[in-house]
C-alpha cells in the first residue's frame, strides 16, 4: 500500500479547479473547491512522482535556513562557507566572517538569536553593496528609482512599486554577483514597464542578453 504524503488542504469556494503547491519548507498545499477525500487521495496517487520531484527541488535550494547542526553552511555571493559555532564564557555574542568561514561566538545557545545575527549580516552587506549597483545601472539604463529599501522577504528577491520605489530582499547577498546585478536590472526595468510582458524582457535583454541564464541560476536559491 502506497503511503500518501502529508498535506494542508485549503478550501476556496471561488476556485473551479484543484491546485497543488508547496511552501518554502517543501510542505504540500492543496487548494480547491469543496472536494471529497477520495478525490484528494486519487490526485495524490496520480501526482506522486511530480510531488516527490518538486519537493526534492525545493529542499535542495541553496541557502535555506534549516537549523544550526553540523555541516551548516551560509551562502555569500554564490559561494558556500561553513558556519562554526563556538561557545565561550563571554556574555556577548559575536558573528564574524574571515573570508574562509563564518564564526558565531555565543554564550547561551539560542537559535532564534543566531538567526537574527545572520539576518543582520546579510542586511548590512546588502545595504552596502546594492545602492552602488542601482546607481551604476540607473546611469546605463537611464532609469531612476525614487527610493531604495531593504527587508527580508519570503518569496521575492526584489520589487518596484507604482511610485518607482525599489525594495530588495536582504537575502540576495547569498547570490552570485552577476545574478545580483540581474535582479537590480530587473527591478529598474519595472520603472519603465510595470509588467512581465515582451517589452519588459526586451528591455532587460538590451543590457543583459544572457539574462535567461541568471533566471535559471536564481531558481537554485532560497529567498529566505
Amino acid at each position: 500500500m502506497q503511503l500518501l504524503p502529508q498535506y494542508t488542504h485549503i478550501v476556496n469556494k471561488r476556485l473551479k479547479h484543484t491546485y497543488l503547491t508547496f511552501d518554502e519548507e517543501g510542505n504540500l498545499i492543496i487548494k480547491s473547491p469543496k472536494i471529497s477525500q477520495d478525490y484528494i487521495e486519487k490526485i495524490l496517487l496520480e501526482k506522486s512522482t511530480w510531488i516527490n520531484k518538486s519537493r526534492k527541488k525545493i529542499l535542495e535550494k541553496r541557502g535555506k535556513s534549516f537549523g544550526f547542526g553540523d555541516g551548516k553552511k551560509l551562502y555569500f555571493y554564490g559561494k558556500a562557507y561553513d558556519l562554526i559555532l563556538k561557545e565561550h564564557a563571554n556574555e556577548s555574542m559575536r558573528f564574524d566572517f574571515n573570508n574562509t568561514e563564518f564564526i558565531l561566538h555565543y554564550h547561551n545557545y539560542d537559535e532564534e538569536l543566531f538567526q537574527r545575527y545572520i539576518d543582520n549580516f546579510y542586511k548590512e552587506a546588502a545595504e552596502h553593496a546594492i545602492p552602488s549597483l542601482v546607481e551604476k545601472w540607473s546611469k546605463v539604463m537611464n532609469l531612476k528609482a525614487n527610493k531604495i529599501s531593504f527587508r527580508k522577504t519570503k518569496r521575492q528577491w526584489g520589487s518596484c512599486s507604482s511610485k518607482n520605489n525599489l525594495s530588495f530582499n536582504t537575502m540576495l547577498i547569498k547570490l552570485p554577483y552577476d545574478v545580483i546585478e540581474y535582479i537590480v536590472v530587473h527591478e529598474l526595468a519595472h520603472i519603465k514597464h510595470k509588467h512581465h510582458q515582451r517589452a519588459f524582457w526586451n528591455e532587460i535583454a538590451k543590457y543583459m542578453p544572457n539574462y535567461k541564464q541568471h533566471t535559471v541560476e536564481l531558481k537554485k536559491y532560497s529567498t529566505q
